[in-house]
């Protein structure tokens, strides 16, 4: 086991490799740069003529390193996060990356992982309800509400809800906090106001979750429950539920776990859907704008840490489904 986690280790660092090329070269395809739109804002705003606003932008060009061959940019970019720890410099917040980024990151991540943990617990227990009891008003029931979460889009559900807590219940849902105490300190009345707001964008991004892994979890027991080794289990007596907690569901879960390696980005694009929707102070809204006004070190730093996530919850749930299932060996 712990040579397979070695191995895989090692494996992992030539992907790294290529997901930061990867990252780099998409946010550079589209033409222009952000000195571009510097370009056309000292035109337009500042009067400058468009030989003086491209004179200007040349040399903003040479002070941040632009005008380099995109090869040299790119390992400028790495040398500075192995030597430094610095993912660049933000065009847009005049600061650099790191700062911008690990602020909105961890309420990102905290969205994110609440989002994955009440979408699994909620998504496994429905299903093996569903299951259990299959075709009944119950199954049918959560069904259609797994399709619904399948078929909504995230941003469209969060202006459902929005309309709803607003409109309906005159409760604010937009934000993670009152205005009263956006720019308070920490403590226990502004923990309250966090909570009052946090569950908001977590139904809205684990409502698709939910469903997913109910779908899964339901057609897997399914199958489980009619296999061989499950009639044995009832023809020698046993009760129903130790049949079904002890036998069916834990091979039902395999599907499950290597699902959970890829369900983590997935979650954090809701998140980015639902938090330009709801206006909260995450990653989503700050990517979205580095897209828009090619941040390119900002926008590609933050692609980058969405998919070393992926990368690493894929090792996760590798390393947990071998600890699952002792009938896998790694060799």
């Amino acid at each position: 086991m712990i040579d397979y986690i070695i191995r895989r280790l090692l494996a992992i660092i030539p992907v790294l490799i290529a997901i930061s090329i990867i990252s780099f070269i998409v946010i550079q395809l589209p033409p222009g740069d952000y000195m571009t739109a510097v370009k056309g804002q000292m035109q337009s705003l500042g009067g400058l003529t468009e030989d003086e606003a491209e004179k200007v932008a040349q040399e903003l060009r040479k002070i941040y390193g632009l005008d380099k061959p995109l090869v040299v940019q790119y390992l400028l970019w790495i040398k500075g996060i192995i030597t430094k720890g610095s993912f660049g410099f933000s065009f847009q917040y005049r600061k650099d990356v790191g700062q911008v980024i690990w602020v909105r990151l961890g309420l990102t991540m905290l969205i994110a992982l609440s989002c994955h943990f009440v979408s699994t617990a909620v998504g496994l227990l429905i299903g093996i309800y569903c299951a259990t009891r299959q075709y009944s008003l119950g199954d049918n029931f959560a069904t259609l509400l797994a399709f619904a979460g399948l078929s909504i889009p995230s941003f469209f559900f969060a202006l459902v809800i929005m309309y709803t807590l607003t409109v309906g219940f005159g409760v604010e849902a937009g934000g993670l906090f009152s205005q009263y105490y956006v720019l308070a300190p920490w403590s226990w009345a502004k923990f309250v106001d966090f909570l009052k707001h946090f569950w908001v964008p977590v139904l809205i991004v684990g409502f698709a979750g939910t469903a997913r892994n109910m779908r899964v979890m339901r057609g897997n027991l399914l199958d489980v429950l009619n296999s061989q080794y499950v009639l044995t289990a009832r023809s020698k007596g046993l009760k129903e539920r130790i049949v079904i907690y002890k036998h069916a569901v834990v091979n039902a879960l395999h599907p499950i776990i290597m699902y959970q390696g890829m369900v983590l980005p997935f979650m954090i694009q809701g998140e980015i859907a639902a938090s330009i929707v709801l206006n909260l102070p995450t990653g989503g809204p700050m990517f979205y704008d580095a897209l828009v006004a090619q941040d390119m070190y900002l926008a590609g730093s933050f692609l980058m840490l969405l998919s070393v996530v992926l990368v690493i919850g894929n090792l996760a749930a590798d390393i947990l489904l071998a600890w699952v299932d002792p009938r896998i060996r790694y060799k």
